[in-house]
């Protein structure tokens, strides 16, 4: 059962970061009328944000990017997926006709 957990868990993980990233974004979007902003706010703030609070001075370089596992790898790169898709929703909505307040 234990097996079972494990794999089910970043499964979750991704659909979950994908999800909240791609909802976070379609709102900014809305509001700030900017297409890429949620995917820029992810790359520029969120992920050195993470990087910064696990750090660890004892470590090199890539000694704390190695410290990484996969599964914290894939779950960031599905949610920068989710605020990319979120930005080309938008527009696609918008060049579409569709007007967001």
């Amino acid at each position: 059962m234990d097996g079972v957990v494990g794999s089910i868990i970043p499964i979750i993980l991704f659909v979950l970061f994908f999800v909240m990233m791609f909802g976070i974004g379609f709102i900014l979007n809305m509001l700030m009328k900017t297409t890429w902003f949620p995917a820029y706010l992810f790359v520029i703030v969120i992920v050195p944000a993470v990087i910064i609070s696990y750090w660890k001075k004892d470590l090199s370089f890539f000694g704390n990017i190695e410290a990484y596992s996969l599964v914290d790898l894939l779950t960031a790169c599905a949610g920068l997926v989710g605020a990319i898709i979120s930005g080309t929703t938008i527009r696609m909505l918008r060049r579409s006709g569709f007007k967001m307040f």
